[in-house]
């Protein structure tokens, strides 16, 4: 089989949209918070770039290369870098990538075209993880962070439910284009650095944490929120693999389960508080509907995403309410309420909204229907295994990341070493 030239061009195109966001988000720190741009945006392009990085070294080989008994993938499938010196490497720019092949994916795409994709959603999802660290931890420790993110706490569930030959995978779980792999992943393991983070402060006699106040910037919100929604052209679409008339559904169900989700959201607001919402809720309420369709995009209907988006507006807006409640942990952005419950959400609504009509020309051809289209006892079992993936993935990202911040807080005498810290 041939390389698909159309399906490379679509997807090269759709992992420049995702790097895109990675900087965006850190236009959404600098939105919500009116702070200094320098911050922000040095994290968000050493994320960039220590992504591509560890991922070509050896991350992207651990997450998709075929794997050892479905836990790992080959580290020396492909060698650093796809080949290091190498002109002859397995998959490269003239060969098919082999999970891009007739016997899995079927789109012909180059490994070289593969590894931008997918390096673009490890990027992503370390840029998610970092909006806790924001003025809290300094930055050689965050990189220290990130370099142990990129090469195995990503890569690991990656393969696990990405790679054909993961055991999650093999086993019947779905996740389209990241619910739990980038969002739900990205939450448990900010939320082990917040825990990791609380046990500092109350070693400096802190009662409760530092938090960020909302300042909002509406200019620099709002050019955050349209580039993470012209990213999210390439983060769901994209992950077709391929340029094909499903890709336009996942075009129209991502941007419906969107608007829908806004509209939503503000009307759930001015329900439960009669004031009109401002500016944060409307970005926030678009976020919860791209986040919430994610990991079925390519699943379900138009009209689903329609209801998916609208059920996200009083998800977000009661999730938001109870987890900033505690006084223990600071997170700014709202990654435990937008992309921890929505990712987690949209990936257990896999069992409830698919059809196998559009499952099927996604790839998953033995996704079943989902409740609300009588899917019956299958769908019921795929709730378990989308429940059982929540659970395993949950537990080794979350322990994982305490681990490595845990020794790096060793190492370097207390991670919190940031400007909150130095006044």
């Amino acid at each position: 089989m041939t390389i698909n030239l159309l399906n490379n061009f679509w997807v090269l195109l759709s992992g420049l949209l995702v790097f895109s966001m990675t900087i965006s988000v850190g236009f959404l720190e600098i939105g919500e918070f009116n702070l200094k741009m320098d911050r922000s945006l040095y994290k968000t392009i050493f994320i960039t770039v220590l992504s591509l990085f560890f991922m070509g070294l050896f991350g992207f080989d651990l997450a998709f290369a075929p794997t050892i008994d479905g836990i790992i993938g080959n580290p020396f499938y492909l060698n650093p870098f796809l080949g290091l010196f190498s002109s002859n490497v397995t998959g490269n720019m003239t060969d098919v990538f082999w999970l891009t092949g007739q016997k899995y994916f079927d789109t012909g795409l180059s490994a070289g075209t593969y590894f931008i994709f997918e390096t673009a959603f490890a990027s992503v999802t370390l840029a998610l993880v970092g909006v806790v660290v924001l003025r809290k931890i300094k930055m050689s420790s965050f990189i220290l962070f990130s370099g142990v993110y990129l090469t195995f706490i990503w890569t690991i569930p990656a393969a696990w439910i990405w790679n054909p030959t993961g055991w999650l995978y093999e086993m019947g779980v779905r996740d389209f284009a990241g619910g739990l792999v980038v969002h739900g992943a990205a939450g448990f393991a900010a939320l082990a650095i917040m825990v990791r983070i609380w046990q500092e402060e109350k070693k400096k006699g802190l009662t409760e944490t530092k938090k960020e106040s909302i300042n909002v910037n509406s200019s620099w919100l709002t050019l955050s929120i349209l580039l993470l929604w012209i990213g999210w052209f390439g983060f769901n679409p994209g992950s077709e693999l391929g340029f094909t008339e499903e890709t336009i559904i996942v075009v129209i169900t991502t941007f419906l389960a969107a608007a829908s989700a806004m509209i939503s959201v503000m009307l759930t607001e001015y329900i439960l508080t009669r004031r009109e919402p401002d500016l944060i809720y409307a970005v926030n309420g678009i976020l919860m509907g791209l986040i919430v369709i994610t990991p079925l995009a390519g699943y379900v209907s138009p009209g689903s995403a329609v209801v998916l988006g609208f059920i996200s507006g009083p998800l977000f807006i009661y999730a938001e309410k109870y987890l900033s409640r505690p006084k223990w942990y600071s997170d700014p952005v709202g990654i435990l309420p937008g992309h921890t419950v929505g990712g987690l959400f949209g990936l257990l609504m896999i069992a409830f909204f698919t059809q196998r009509y559009f499952s099927a020309s996604s790839g998953a051809i033995n996704l079943p229907n989902g409740i609300f289209f009588n899917g019956g006892l299958s769908a019921l079992h795929q709730l378990g295994l989308e429940s059982f993936a929540i659970l395993v993935v949950g537990l080794f990202a979350f322990i994982s990341s305490y681990v490595t911040v845990y020794i790096i807080s060793y190492l370097s005498n207390g991670i919190l070493l940031g400007d909150e810290y130095s006044k």
